[in-house]
């Protein structure tokens, strides 16, 4: 458990590690308890990401999740974290309408306790709201390589910049993000030459997710790899724990003790004194 005393992480943070060639951990979470935990591990930042459409929502991709579910997130992630840096993912639609909008709903989400927001992609228009954002005092994180909000132009979890000629193009967006502001950028389903030749020519630094051991840092869902998602599991992914199976498990247990009438047990019931007791026995002869 880390100690209490220990400064909290800032972009600033970000920037140091990168440079002092010392890797920045992540892990997504959606709910106080979870991110409790992962910030009492000394996890440096905490993502609340989109991806709770499917992990809490039961979505089939991230595309249905609001903003209004964003900020209900953000409210209870942070009120479990001391120490990690919360990131909160801007959902689909939340930021391509304008640029009163973007500054809006990113607003929301700094005063529900985010310390920065992730958007994807970087065309001309995005890269408009992200100098927007940074201009206006918003912390920013880009997302690159595989952008699960455009899943539907992309056509499928596709992975991105696989030749030489799409890792520069990758590059060179980078770099506008790096430009309009961003403290770093994740990079999301890239190979791993790609993902470290990307990273070799910014001055930010890059979380990878299914990007290689290259990146300045690591991020996944927490879900994965606690194995308790029901979905399939990406490659990129490692499964610390089956909990899944660990919590039905517990659920078939409990199930089974209340059917045969075990629980609750002795030490699970609240008792009254033993002259009161005799009182209820009197009556119940009478």
């Amino acid at each position: 458990m880390y100690n209490q005393d220990i400064k909290p992480v800032t972009v600033k943070t970000f920037q140091k590690l990168k440079e002092n060639n010392e890797k920045i951990s992540m892990l997504t979470a959606y709910d106080y308890s979870t991110a409790r935990y992962i910030d009492e591990c000394g996890i440096d930042s905490v993502l609340i990401g989109d991806s709770a459409g499917m992990t809490v929502l039961g979505y089939e991709n991230t595309l249905n999740v609001t903003i209004e579910d964003m900020i209900l997130f953000t409210k209870a992630v942070s009120k479990g974290v001391k120490r990690a840096l919360v990131i909160a993912d801007m959902p689909f639609l939340s930021y391509h309408i304008s640029k009163e909008e973007t500054i809006r709903n990113a607003g929301k989400l700094i005063q529900s306790g985010a310390g920065a927001v992730k958007l994807e992609g970087a065309s001309e228009f995005i890269l408009e709201e992200v100098s927007h954002l940074t201009a206006s005092g918003i912390n920013v994180v880009g997302h690159l390589g595989f952008t699960p909000q455009y899943i539907k132009t992309i056509g499928g979890y596709f992975i991105q910049g696989k030749s030489y000629e799409n890792a520069v193009k990758l590059l060179e967006s980078a770099k506008r993000l790096e430009e309009c502001g961003v403290f770093s950028i994740v990079l999301e389903m890239v190979p791993e030459e790609a993902a470290k030749y990307i990273t070799d020519n910014l001055s930010v630094p890059t979380i990878g997710i299914g990007a290689g051991k290259y990146c300045s840092g690591q991020v996944l869902v927490i879900d994965d790899i606690l194995g308790k998602y029901y979905g399939n599991t990406p490659k990129f992914v490692k499964q610390y724990v089956n909990l899944q199976q660990i919590m039905k498990t517990a659920i078939n247990q409990f199930n089974a003790d209340v059917k045969n009438g075990q629980f609750p047990f002795p030490e699970n019931v609240f008792n009254i004194k033993e002259e009161e007791r005799e009182k209820f026995e009197y009556i119940s002869t009478k």
